[in-house]
């Protein structure tokens, strides 16, 4: 069994990327990617048919879809509300047209990445960063006429790179080592700032290099139905007051952080979308309308991410797995290299950074720390490499961003988010075991 369970495993992975990138939908290739790995690994189906306290299919896939939504459901519905009302209020575009004023349509990809910078290190939500900041995304990349299929990668730049696991994030990719190894979120920070500008400025090189070459082609910006309707002659707010719900955004998140965590970002929120009403309630068009159209979009947005929880529940509960984790663990030479690629791996097989860090820190930290591994070099490399093959085109968040939120296909859209979440982070962690080995910040 345990030859056909790895089978199932790594065969299971790969059809649902497959089945991903061809374009089904995320809600029915996560089951039956996940039942592929259950049915190789001689996992019984149904609760029914499982002996006590053994593992089944159902249960397990509906136990990580589940508690994902529980986790999640309420930063999903506010952010996707807040970037609906944003858009609506006119206040996303005031902000748009304003930064294409002052730093010309040349940099409205820098502006995008920017703006997403700004909320994700100040502690705002990966999801909810990508639905407040589409709304300015696809108004800019309107008015500089680019394909719009390089909106989720602009998006995914300012946020899930350079940002996320640099110190003193607040975001938890940063902060699980912590608990494990006894560190705080600047641990290591002298790499990691060279690791940071790094991926911050070849990712953005590398991204404008692939869209310059799309324009070359003659790709333009392709206007749908279902966009926001960017009137080049409707009265806006102004763009200092349109600044204030992003600004009551990151302050609330930012004061609450340390006592409430994630919950923090639900009082933040609301601030936001109280803020938005007030600042273009003059402006709006159809306030409890652009609210129904965000609670829809989170529903869709949740569902997608918890089908690929699920997956990741169901790959957990196999015997193959454990042995995966175990190989992975136990990797032979440097530490540091060993700790990359184990937390990476398993992020890739799980879709997730954080689920990365959380399965392979208990199992690496005590062995590495016995060994006299520094500590502050372990976290940032654990860090840094969580945010690598996590972003595989199954990844919760690469799944909303391109098909939930700017509604594109993984086959025009994934190539370049790809690029800047998979490559860039993968050649920065490199980067960071090369510095740390010749004793920078140690």
């Amino acid at each position: 069994m345990g030859v056909l369970g790895m089978i199932g495993l790594v065969g299971g992975l790969a059809l649902l990327i497959v089945l991903t990138m061809r374009g089904m939908n995320i809600l029915i290739a996560g089951p039956i990617s996940a039942l592929f790995v259950a049915l190789m690994s001689g996992m019984s189906l149904f609760p029914q048919l499982a002996a006590e306290g053994e593992a089944n299919f159902v249960t397990s896939y509906m136990t990580g879809f589940t508690s994902f939504i529980a986790s999640w459901y309420l930063m999903f519905l506010l952010g996707a509300v807040f970037g609906k009302v944003m858009e609506d209020s006119g206040a996303a575009d005031a902000v748009a047209k304003w930064t294409v004023s002052k730093l010309g349509m040349k940099y409205a990809v820098l502006a995008i990445v920017m703006a997403c910078a700004i909320l994700t290190y100040g502690g705002v939500s990966l999801f909810v960063v990508a639905f407040s900041v589409y709304p300015m995304a696809i108004s800019l990349f309107k008015q500089a006429n680019l394909p719009r299929r390089f909106i989720p990668a602009t998006l995914a730049l300012g946020s899930v790179t350079f940002t996320m696991t640099s110190a003193g994030s607040p975001e938890i990719q940063n902060w699980i080592p912590i608990e494990y190894l006894g560190t705080t979120a600047y641990a290591g920070w002298e790499v990691s700032i060279i690791v940071g500008l790094f991926m911050a400025f070849f990712g953005y090189w590398w991204l404008k290099r692939m869209i310059t070459k799309a324009v070359n082609k003659g790709e333009r910006f392709e206007d749908r139905k279902t966009d926001p309707a960017f009137d080049t002659e409707r009265a806006l707010p102004n763009p200092f007051l349109s600044m204030i719900p992003l600004g009551i955004v990151l302050i609330i998140s930012f004061i609450f952080h340390d006592k409430l965590a994630q919950s923090a970002l639900i009082v933040a929120l609301l601030g936001g979308i109280i803020s938005t009403y007030f600042v273009g309630r003059k402006y709006s068009k159809n306030y409890g309308a652009a609210i129904s159209a965000g609670t829809l979009g989170a529903i869709v947005a949740i569902g997608n991410t918890a089908a690929v929880v699920g997956f990741g529940g169901v790959a957990k509960a196999v015997p193959a797995f454990q042995s995966a984790v175990d190989i992975m663990t136990n990797i032979p030479g440097s530490p540091l290299i060993g700790a990359a690629i184990a937390v990476s791996v398993i992020a890739g097989m799980t879709g997730s950074a954080s689920g990365g860090q959380v399965i392979a820190l208990p199992l690496i930290a005590p062995h590495y720390m016995d060994m006299g591994v520094n500590t502050e070099a372990l976290h940032r490399v654990v860090a840094i490499s969580s945010g690598a093959l996590d972003s595989l085109p199954h990844n919760g968040y690469v799944v909303t961003t391109i098909q939930s939120i700017a509604g594109e296909t993984h086959r025009a859209a994934y190539g370049a988010m790809g690029a800047v979440t998979v490559i860039v982070p993968v050649i920065g962690v490199i980067i960071a075991i090369v510095l740390f080995s010749l004793g920078l910040g140690i």
